[in-house]
Formats: C-alpha cells, sequence, structure tokens
C-alpha cells in the first residue's frame, strides 16, 4: 500500500475543502488544515485518490489569487508517495512518475521530481531557475501553477509554537537546529511565531527531540502534529509527554488505516 501526503494551496475556504474532502472520502486519512499557512494536508492511500483531488482543485482553486506564510510552487504544490507495509521504494517511484507525466498530460502542469535524485528544498529554490520541470511546459501554469511530485520514506511534519518572540528569532532557531534529520523554517503565522519542522529521520530525532531542541532556544506554548505519525515513531515517545508534544494513538497511520479498514461507522 502506498501512502500519498497532499499538500494544496487552500486553508481557509470551508467550502472548497469539504468539497475536496467529499472526493477522497473513502481514502482519506487525515485532513490538516492551517488557514494562515493557507495550505491544507490530506493524508489519502492509493494512486488514483491524488488524482481525484488534483482534478477537482485544478477545478476549484487559482493560484494567482493565492496569499499565505508557507512556501509554494502550485494550487496543487506537493504530493509525495510513501510505501507503507506491502510496498516498496520501486512502487513509490513508480506512482510517482506516472502521477508527474498524468498531471503534466491532463492538465499542462508542469511537474518536478523529488526523492533520492534531489530533495524538495532543491526543487523550491532551482525551479524554473536553473532546473526545469521533468513532465510538462517549461514555464507555470497561468491558474496551477507547477508541482512537486516525490518518492520519499514516512516523515513526520511538525510545529513548535515560540512564546513572545518575532520571526528574526525563530528564523535563527530555525537555521542553528536544522540537519540532515530535520529541516525547519521560521514563520510568522499570524500574530504568533512557529519554527516549522519536517522531520526526515523520524526514528533517529523524532517529535520529542525536535520540541526539546527549539525549547532550549526559547520559550515556547505548544506543539502541532502536521498530518499523521507512524506508530513506532509514538511508541519511543514516553506517554507522559504526549498531551505536550500533541501525539496520540488516533494519530497514528495504523490507528487511521484500521479504521478505515472498519468502513463508515
Amino acid at each position: 500500500m502506498l501512502e500519498c501526503v497532499v499538500n494544496i494551496s487552500e486553508g481557509a475556504n470551508r467550502q472548497v475543502l469539504d468539497e475536496l474532502a467529499a472526493v477522497v472520502a473513502g481514502d482519506l486519512l487525515d485532513i490538516h488544515t492551517d488557514a494562515h499557512h493557507n495550505r491544507s494536508v490530506f493524508t489519502l492511500v492509493g494512486e488514483q485518490a491524488p488524482r481525484d483531488l488534483t482534478r477537482r482543485t485544478f477545478e476549484l482553486l487559482d493560484l494567482s489569487a493565492h496569499s499565505g506564510v508557507h512556501p509554494r510552487l502550485g494550487i496543487i504544490d506537493v504530493v509525495p508517495f510513501v510505501p507503507l507495509a506491502g510496498s516498496t521504494w520501486e512502487d513509490a517511484v513508480e506512482a510517482r512518475n506516472h502521477f508527474a507525466h498524468w498531471v503534466a498530460d491532463e492538465f499542462a502542469i508542469p511537474a518536478f521530481l523529488y526523492g533520492s535524485e534531489r530533495t524538495l528544498p532543491f526543487v523550491r529554490q532551482h525551479a524554473f531557475v536553473d532546473l526545469d520541470p521533468d513532465a510538462g511546459p517549461l514555464a507555470p501554469h497561468p491558474r496551477a501553477g507547477a508541482v512537486c511530485v516525490g518518492a520519499r520514506d514516512t516523515l513526520v511534519a511538525y510545529n513548535v509554537w515560540l512564546h513572545d518572540s518575532d520571526v528574526t528569532a525563530a528564523r535563527k532557531i530555525a537555521a542553528s537546529i536544522r540537519s540532515t534529520s530535520l529541516r525547519a523554517l521560521g514563520l510568522q503565522v499570524g500574530n504568533r511565531v512557529q519554527v516549522s519542522m519536517n522531520l526526515i529521520n523520524p526514528m533517529e530525532l523524532g517529535p520529542m527531540e525536535a520540541f526539546d531542541a527549539v525549547r532550549e532556544l526559547a520559550q515556547t506554548e505548544g506543539a502541532e502534529l502536521v498530518g499523521l505519525i507512524p506508530q513506532a515513531v509514538l511508541d519511543v515517545i514516553p506517554a507522559t509527554r504526549w498531551k505536550q508534544l500533541d501525539v496520540s494513538t488516533e494519530q497514528t497511520i495504523e490507528f487511521r488505516l484500521a479504521k478505515r479498514a472498519q468502513g463508515p461507522s
């Protein structure tokens, strides 16, 4: 089975988000939405649901009218395929490549690949500058922009909120804790500031270690898990810290897969 964690550039319009969720209801494990980021993360299973979500997003949204604090290249911004139990890295790469050519052929949206060849941050920095799309036109689609299509292992997206700080301090903290296992940005989110992170190897550096790394450098006022977490990552976190770190059994991939298998309640 493949997981696909689609990031779209809409986080404020509830009616649109409800329409998008309805399109993929049978294969939807989780939605995380942030109005200030103006971004939503749909955790899906399989290869068809990402295409269905992409088609409806293309019909409903226009990047030229978009604003938000999170970096983005398109309305369907990031589409990573992740191998879960029963699938392989090769399966994820094949799904990635098929999706990239499909979105380019179907909608004339340029697609950039990431994975073992290059990282997502590299694509964001170099796209349309000194990096051409791997599929589709050489210029962004006027309404949809471009899409980054990836194959990756499981990661954890995680935010830590800072108390009484400014975005300059958050950016300094992000720069100081960045590593091969942790990508970080300092962001102004409304009237609050956060260190927004991707934990690339969460079995070695998980939410607890990320939270504590930020807390060593600034006073914090909460954490936020974006999307889902593998059960194995949760298992190494003492239960006494789950509430502080915003993690729980109900937020694991395995719990949501089991709930999906049970069908509608």
